[in-house]
């Protein structure tokens, strides 16, 4: 009797080390614990100032300062949660030459394993419903996001047409999910 318990918990353990092993590298418990934050500027943008360690006071020009223009802002849209709290703003910039970004600002919501940005076709609909729909439709893939919180920038590729596009998804395609999600609308 005790040769069949020690076999059957050795058993036990073996299996526990296997589905230890599967599981950890495909659900990724610790991102639960992890935070990224990227605080990327307008694009386009000039900064208002620029630190120096000079203590030489800066010189003033005859020369009106250069102007740079201001990106469009052609759609924009509020993220909402779906399988992870998720919160912030999403507009689609034009910018003076031409190039299109998408920008996301104050964003806020959980790290995960292969978290991507994608322009979709899909509807955006609030709660569980909502979670699935982004991969059933048309959708193009921004690339990795690039952090779960602050202000980032990707670009559109100009092959993109944007009234094919009306929302924008932050999708884990591990487990073909929506964390969050905006409907795009015209500025």
């Amino acid at each position: 009797m005790a040769k069949r318990w020690r076999a059957a918990a050795i058993a036990a353990a073996a299996v526990a080390v296997v589905v230890t092993a599967v599981a950890l590298p495909l659900f990724q418990p610790w991102r639960l614990f992890t935070d990224k934050v990227v605080d990327e500027a307008v694009p386009g943008a000039v900064p208002i100032s620029t630190p120096s360690s000079s203590t030489t006071p800066p010189t003033v020009s005859a020369q009106p300062p250069k102007t740079v223009p201001r990106p469009e802002v052609l759609l924009t849209g509020q993220l909402i949660t779906h399988e992870h709290e998720t919160s912030g703003k999403v507009a689609v910039l034009a910018l003076a030459d031409g190039t299109r970004v998408l920008r996301i600002e104050n964003l806020d919501t959980s790290d995960g394993p292969n978290l991507k940005v994608w322009l979709t076709d899909a509807e955006v609909v609030e709660g569980r419903a909502g979670w699935h729909v982004f991969d059933d439709g048309r959708y193009r893939d921004l690339g990795s996001l690039k952090g779960n919180h602050g202000n980032q920038n990707y670009a559109i590729p100009a092959d993109v047409k944007l009234e094919d596009f009306r929302s924008v998804a932050i999708w884990c395609d591990r487990f073909n999910v929506s964390f969050g999600a905006a409907a795009l609308k015209p500025a």
